[in-house]
């Protein structure tokens, strides 16, 4: 098992965010994190990543615990974070943004370079361009490649379609896709469940901090509750 949460709590202040989570991600896998606004997903990944640390419980990371680390820490364990709402470096070049994922990192970029332009061919063809004067689409294209650029085990995306035209939400899942097949595991917290279950092997659902379901996607999917929690169906006889 690539990463473990257990009965994680987290607080701001005197406020439980996390009651207690438990989660897993095996190797290889995508595992989409359900829930509404204010859930506790966005908690999830920051406690992870050392953004937060627990009151209680633990994260592991290869079965060796994390949740005491600071966040430049766990990413030197192998751990990529992509925040909500993009948070490139707006008056840095595409390059630029890619090199401050890499910061870590000794030796040449160049393969790390090629990967990212090979996925997203749009940031190879403006890598002298400013950040933020891309579209919304490019930006999340860049967040996630400066992510990949310190050659995460784990890659945590929080909200990627967020914002985003239909067109550029399907390129950025069949990437999301093809990241996982070139062997790297993903954490997603997505809004549109209806993509993440589609592309996930697994998937959790939290409300108000806690837990309450946990299957295969597919299963999940086709959940009466599911579906009209969060995909907009009305269930049957309503």
């Amino acid at each position: 098992m690539l990463l473990e949460i257990e009965d994680l709590e987290v607080c701001y202040g005197s406020i439980p965010a996390l009651k207690g989570i438990d989660l897993e991600v095996d190797e290889r896998e995508i595992v989409a994190l359900l829930g509404a606004n204010g859930a506790g997903k966005t908690t999830t990944l920051r406690t992870i990543s050392g953004l937060c640390h627990p009151s209680r419980g633990f994260v592991a990371l290869d079965g060796e615990r994390i949740d005491h680390l600071g966040p430049h820490e766990v990413a030197g364990r192998g751990i990529g974070h992509v925040p909500e709402g993009r948070r490139i470096f707006p008056r840095m070049s595409v390059q630029e943004n890619l090199e401050m994922g890499a910061y870590r990192r000794r030796g040449s970029l160049r393969d790390d370079f090629e990967r990212v332009f090979g996925l997203f061919p749009v940031l190879g063809d403006r890598r002298r361009q400013v950040g933020g004067t891309l579209s919304g689409g490019e930006q999340q294209m860049l967040a996630i490649g400066r992510a990949l650029m310190s050659g995460p085990r784990l890659l945590l995306l929080d909200e990627p379609s967020m914002g985003l035209a239909p067109l550029i939400v399907r390129d950025i899942f069949s990437i999301i896709g093809q990241i996982r097949e070139e062997g790297t595991t993903i954490l997603l917290v997505e809004q549109n469940a209806t993509q993440a279950l589609r592309l996930a092997d697994r998937g959790y659902v939290i409300e108000n901090g806690r837990i309450v379901m946990a299957d295969e996607a597919s299963r999940l999917l086709a959940d009466e509750r599911v579906r009209a929690a969060y995909l907009g169906e009305a269930p049957p006889g309503s």
